[in-house]
């Protein structure tokens, strides 16, 4: 069992108290503000600056399926698995120039408001249902159990349930104080993520050199892990041949190569960072120039990302095939566990360090609960109670409905974490077996076609109606569904829309970003195909004015550089 020093225990109790300390001081500070309670608790309004958007975003999204699962599957499949960040940084910029703009003017707060201002209230009713879903029982759930998994394993797997009801304690402790709290403690998150990150990314490598006898030298590390597997070095991965073996067929399967960047890769990324709540949340309460500016800020961050969360699963693989690790990589069942990668390379660091990047990881899992539980708060509140409870508060502005809107959030909150803690105390969703960044990003793909299809026309098509918007969720969904499960029997394993490859169940199976795509495009045709059967002109539709879309000079800077460096990592390792 491996055990933390007095020292990683003193550094840990220091961070706990800061963040803790800090954030008590902020929710203190704004009681002062001359802001309506709802609105600070739910949106922050007008208070967080661009650099404490940028880094919430990043600290919310960054958590333990990124730190644990992507780790995982750096592990198994390389470096290919970048692409999920770096195409973030792109889906970033798309979201600062074109979306936000849109929200903004429209006085958007919550998603399904959205839905309700361009389409109608069923819409709106359906997805917030579903996004309420979706936040406890995938994203909230799995969150805790590989966070749980992740420090249980550094101090004792014994202590597994403990860790898991300390972190959501923790995190509805913040949750408690709203977004601002939230968002100004996410800046002592990010910075502890990244500080600790990149401690632990280094020593890793300094592991590695020494392993092969070059000395306690990162550099020397980084060029051993290149030259000791450059398959893991390619962000482009060969579509699978009939000598292909099994294990290169299942990394395809998960990362499709070239064809996932025409297929799923865009959907899951945009749709993630511009229609979510729980991401755009914290822009839409700052002006427009400000939330640019911050998701500009979160784009070059996510370019960083993949050094401190998907480096250390190549450096446990190099050196688990090197007669290292040989302990650490087993589950419970005496199993090689990709998704132990992380925690493996955390149990050989030194006293101290290991504190600071036990910090850094629960840093990351907190801010991503709270993030979660304050979004099932503001659409649970102001999307559903609010209409469809208590009516009559919606029209009283006066301060006993606004104190009541935000206890009613905070119990929203408190059922959500309590749920989450239920389903995952037996890991009942098997989140274990699937690995956890697939787990997340193959479940949340069923519904992310026909969410994207809706809101990427509902934008910029002013002739698709709420019927369509209707349709095209049932669409994507049915879609997503049939080419996930029924695809391969109805219209075989290989023609001109997909091949199907034998998973190791010898099952022939479709690339899940491959049947995102499918379900995206057909979903997109039956939508456009019900709105030209309808009026030309939609009285819902939103009015789109070329300056909205207009770049001040420091922004165009910003774009520019992301778009620069994104280029010259695809030229290195394409």
């Amino acid at each position: 069992m491996n055990s933390l020093s007095a020292l990683d225990m003193l550094i840990f109790v220091i961070y706990f108290i800061l963040v803790a300390g800090y954030g008590y001081w902020v929710y203190n500070k704004k009681k002062k503000a001359a802001i309506t309670a709802s609105h600070d608790y739910f949106l922050a309004e007008g208070s967080l600056t661009w650099w404490a958007i940028g880094a919430s975003l990043i600290a919310s999204n960054i958590s333990a399926e990124q730190f644990i699962g992507m780790s995982g599957n750096g592990y198994f499949v390389g470096i290919a698995v970048a692409a999920y960040e770096w195409i973030a940084a792109l889906a970033l910029v798309i979201i600062a120039i074109w979306f936000i703009p849109i929200y903004l003017k429209n006085k958007i707060y919550t998603m399904p408001q959205f839905l309700k201002t361009r389409y109608n209230e069923t819409v709106s009713l359906i997805m917030a249902i579903f996004w309420l879903f979706l936040y406890v029982f995938v994203n909230l759930t799995s969150i805790l159990y590989l966070g749980a998994i992740a420090i249980s394993g550094l101090i004792g797997p014994e202590y597994l349930h403990a860790v898991m009801i300390g972190l959501a304690v923790f995190a509805l402790i913040i949750t408690l104080g709203g977004m601002k709290v939230i968002g100004y403690t996410d800046v002592i998150q990010v910075a502890v993520l990244i500080v600790g990150g990149f401690a632990t990314i280094y020593f890793a490598l300094t592991i590695v050199s020494e392993k092969f006898g070059l000395g306690r030298d990162a550099i020397a590390g980084f060029k051993t892990l290149m030259t000791q597997v450059p398959d893991h070095f390619h962000m482009i991965l060969q579509k699978p041949t009939a000598a292909s073996s099994q294990q290169e067929v299942n990394k395809y399967l998960i990362l499709p190569g070239i064809a996932m960047y025409f297929a799923g890769q865009w959907i899951l990324n945009l749709n993630y960072w511009g229609c979510n709540q729980y991401i755009t949340q914290r822009a839409l309460g700052a002006d427009l120039q400000t939330a640019r500016k911050g998701i500009l800020f979160a784009g070059f961050l996510k370019l960083l990302m993949p050094i401190i969360v998907m480096l250390p699963g190549i450096a446990a693989f190099v050196l688990h095939e090197n007669g290292g690790l040989t302990k650490e990589m087993l589950d419970s069942k005496g199993v090689v566990n990709q998704d132990q990668a992380y925690s493996a390379i955390l149990s050989f660091l030194p006293s101290g360090l290991k504190g600071l990047s036990i910090a850094a990881l629960t840093a990351a899992i907190v801010a991503s609960l709270a993030g979660k539980l304050n979004s099932i708060a503001t659409i649970f509140t102001l999307d559903i109670y609010m209409k469809y409870f208590r009516k009559k508060d919606v029209a009283s502005s006066g301060e006993l409905a606004e104190k009541n809107m935000v206890w009613i959030g905070r119990m929203a909150a408190l059922v959500a974490i309590i749920l989450a803690v239920m389903f995952e105390w037996q890991d009942l969703l098997g989140i274990r077996g699937a690995g956890g960044f697939t787990f997340i990003q193959k479940y949340t793909g069923f519904i992310s076609p026909g969410v994207f299809a809706m809101f990427i026309l509902g934008m910029f098509w002013k002739r698709t109606t709420g019927a369509a918007a209707v349709a095209g969720l049932i669409t994507g969904f049915t879609m997503a569904i049939f080419f996930n499960s029924f695809a391969v029997q109805v219209l075989g394993h290989e023609n001109i829309m997909y091949t199907a490859f034998k998973n190791n169940d010898g099952v022939y199976e479709i690339p899940f970003l491959i049947n995102m795509g499918w379900a995206f495009v057909i979903t997109l045709l039956v939508m456009i195909g019900m709105s030209l059967a309808g009026p030309k002109d939609n009285p819902k539709a939103f009015e789109l004015d070329k300056s909205m879309f207009k770049l001040k000079p420091a922004v165009t800077a910003m774009v520019v550089s992301i778009l620069l460096v994104l280029i010259a990592l695809y030229v290195k390792f394409w």
